[in-house]
């Protein structure tokens, strides 16, 4: 993984096409913004996590986690 430090208004690229911008710090709270093309999907972790969840479920198979 890598680790970067950024201060407000500082910006990360990923790719050509994907860009975060460190918009706002208060106290242990960053606030980013992420610019990426249209068709590409972004989530907060738990979001995602619940997207794959009902995937799953919708499927019929059983999340391996919830052993």
């Amino acid at each position: 993984m890598l680790t970067l430090t950024r201060k407000i208004g500082q910006k990360i690229r990923i790719g050509d096409d994907i860009e975060i911008v460190v918009r706002e710090i208060r106290g242990r709270q960053v606030r980013l913004g992420i610019s990426a093309p249209q068709g590409l999907s972004v989530y907060r972790e738990e979001l995602y996590q619940q997207i794959l969840k009902e995937k799953a479920e919708a499927s019929g198979e059983k999340d391996s986690a919830d052993e």
